[in-house]
């Protein structure tokens, strides 16, 4: 099996909870929203964030600014605010020292999850970005994990890992793949169902920690 590796990026290598959390807190103080709003706004740019989301959000609250401009804000926000600890960038540089291949691969538009993987320092560790929107398919669609096998001049035929935080994202739509898959539990326990991760990790450091010491 190729040393391919395919991480996903929100609440896998970034966590976006947080900032997400910040930005409706920012966001409804700027422009004087109800305090009633905020479960509703935070839903909305939770579900998915793209420009669609903001015509909605401005058409809903009456805001003079253009959608267009609050989701420049937004994206903004999102780019400065989102971080990697170090430690697991180290690791990143080390899987590629250590001749693997990595990838993210990442529902979500190409301007915000692009300026996400760059702003916390991710982009300069790893060989490429792939995103839903540019891959023309989300996961847990195949698709999108060839996208981003090819991204990085690997064949998904020729096997690999996929690690992240979804379920049915990540772990089934890795399986599906081909690909073996380690899940980020972030200390929960594993749902069960028709499919189960080949390794589960704690967290993103983790997972890097058990490709290193497999090395396959």
């Amino acid at each position: 099996m190729q040393r391919l590796v395919i991480f996903d990026l929100d609440n896998t290598l970034v966590d976006r909870q947080g900032p997400l959390a910040d930005w409706v807190s920012a966001f409804s103080t700027r422009h004087a929203l109800d305090d009633r709003d905020r479960p509703d706004l935070l839903q909305l740019v939770r579900e998915r964030a793209c420009p669609a989301t903001f015509e909605t959000i401005r058409a809903r609250y009456g805001l003079a600014p253009l959608s267009a401009t609050l989701w420049h804000d937004y994206v903004a926000h999102m780019a400065r605010s989102v971080t990697c600890p170090a430690a697991v960038l180290e690791r990143l540089s080390m899987l590629r020292r250590a001749s693997w291949k990595t990838v993210i691969a990442t529902n979500g538009g190409e301007e915000i999850q692009t300026a996400k993987a760059t702003g916390a320092g991710i982009a300069d560790h790893i060989d490429a970005v792939c995103t839903s929107e540019a891959a023309g398919g989300r996961k847990p669609e195949v698709a999108i994990f060839e996208k981003a096998a090819a991204a990085c001049g690997a064949d998904l035929a020729d096997g690999g890992w996929m690690v992240g935080d979804g379920v049915d994202t990540d772990i089934r739509g890795g399986s599906a793949a081909g690909l073996r898959t380690i899940w980020i539990s972030g200390g929960r326990p594993w749902p069960g169902g028709d499919v189960a991760p080949d390794r589960i990790a704690t967290d993103v450091r983790q997972a890097i920690d058990l490709l290193l010491a497999d090395g396959s």
